[in-house]
């Protein structure tokens, strides 16, 4: 990878799909930096400012909503949340691969904004509703109420897949880490588990 020509990679999938374990395991390469979200919401505790969230008041946040600081931004039960601009086009300048883990809502709309810079847009998909109910289940750490949600939510963002610019399956993790590295330019290789796509075509059945 050249200097200067980094990539913007942003991953969505559904919760249980294994996006948050995929990204993990991106970061073990130098080349990858990840994109560390700003938020008004009160930091938790053994949380870190800079490095889980970049904690901020809410009158900073909307003076940088003027400012045009942030790719995109949202409010979630009362807290704003947003990607902040200048960390990512400091990356791409160094040639970085600038890893964006984001829900697919938010994905979608950072797709709409036409960003002018390199970008792959990845949607991790599980095997099937079968399995991913599965691995809700085998957490242990959800009630069955908040299961059924997390999956109905499933349901309605698997729609929204074709929206991205390649689908990868998450059936196996190596493979599903050797196809989003691939995709990211970090790899030459072809992978066995991604669904290529282009803008605006339909979602493979």
């Amino acid at each position: 990878m050249k200097s200067g020509t980094g990539t913007l990679l942003v991953i969505s999938g559904p919760s249980g799909c294994g996006k948050s374990t995929i990204c993990k395991r991106l970061l073990e390469d130098p080349r990858v930096e990840f994109s560390i979200s700003a938020t008004t919401r009160p930091m938790r505790a053994g949380e870190v400012d800079g490095k889980d969230y970049r904690f901020i008041g809410k009158e900073t946040f909307r003076r940088l909503i003027e400012e045009g600081a942030f790719i995109e931004w949202a409010e979630v039960h009362g807290n704003l949340y947003g990607t902040l601009r200048a960390p990512m086009e400091e990356a791409l300048a160094r040639g970085s691969v600038y890893l964006v883990e984001i829900d697919v809502q938010g994905g979608s709309t950072l797709k709409t904004l036409g960003l002018e810079v390199p970008s792959v847009f990845v949607f991790i998909a599980p095997p099937s509703m079968e399995e991913l109910e599965a691995r809700l289940r085998g957490r242990g750490t959800d009630a069955p109420e908040v299961i059924e949600r997390r999956l109905e939510k499933a349901r309605e963002e698997l729609l929204a897949r074709d929206k991205y610019d390649a689908v990868v399956v998450n059936e196996d993790l190596e493979r599903a880490v050797a196809e989003v590295r691939r995709l990211a330019g970090l790899d030459a290789e072809p992978g066995p588990s991604a669904e290529p796509r282009e803008h605006g075509s339909g979602a493979t059945p």
